[in-house]
């Protein structure tokens, strides 16, 4: 592909206001490009921006420009509100329904050791992480939560088959890989745009939102800022007792 359908190409996925396919990707051209040739092009622009600010990424939903983690402390200073944290309960049944999927919420409560509020369910919902797929044949037939492909994009990861391998096999190992964190966001942006432990921005007309999953979250309930309310955390005082 010569370098003007190149330049197309990269213009396209630095102005998209969301991941676009490679089949998006096609219709910019009047002429037939085949779906090795676009291909080709994502790679090399993959390498062309190596040294870069900003990386092209593959997700579940296509490809996008991000900027890379080790911008996060710069672009932070352009967004000085305090972004909200997700509380423990809320990460580990986020884990535990990544790991688990289909799960019900009954069999969320039984790994956790808790009762799972409805607040929690409802911040993941309403979040876009996971959603009701289906009901399982059983008493009362309890709806089936899963993941959905915007969590995937939130973490930048094409597949669950990309999700970390866990070592330990307890439950709440989930919790470390995926959710011992807080998840922080940009409450100004309006397009999604991010990744695992780091913070992503796209250039030109897109908006950014932040997402970042640290490395650790303290036993201690006051180094977070919960926003589930407080039965959330008796329910947790009542795991600890």
């Amino acid at each position: 592909m010569d370098d003007h359908n190149k330049r197309v190409i990269e213009t396209a996925l630095l102005c998209a206001q969301e991941p676009l396919t490679v089949a998006d990707l096609s219709r910019l051209f009047v002429e037939d490009i085949t779906t090795a040739d676009i291909d080709e092009v994502l790679v090399e622009l993959q390498r062309a921006w190596d040294d870069k600010g900003m990386e092209l990424v593959h997700i579940a939903t296509g490809w996008r420009f991000q900027s890379r983690l080790s911008m996060r402390e710069y672009l932070d200073r352009l967004t000085p509100e305090k972004p909200p944290k997700y509380s423990r309960a809320v990460m580990e049944t986020l884990a535990i329904i990544a790991y688990r999927q289909p799960v019900t919420r009954g069999e969320i409560e039984e790994i956790r050791g808790v009762a799972v509020s409805s607040n929690v369910m409802k911040q993941l919902e309403d979040r876009g992480w996971v959603e009701v797929i289906g009901h399982k044949d059983t008493i009362g037939r309890p709806g089936l939560y899963a993941t959905t492909k915007q969590f995937l994009d939130d973490l930048s990861l094409t597949n669950l088959q990309s999700l970390p391998i866990l070592e330990d096999a307890a439950p709440m190992a989930a919790a470390e890989h995926l959710g011992q964190a807080v998840m922080e966001f940009d409450p100004t942006a309006t397009v999604e745009t991010v990744v695992t432990e780091g913070a992503e921005v796209i250039e030109a007309e897109v908006i950014e939102t932040e997402l970042v999953i640290t490395e650790e979250l303290s036993d201690d309930a006051e180094q977070t800022v919960e926003v589930t309310p407080e039965s959330d955390e008796q329910s947790d005082e009542t795991k600890n007792n």
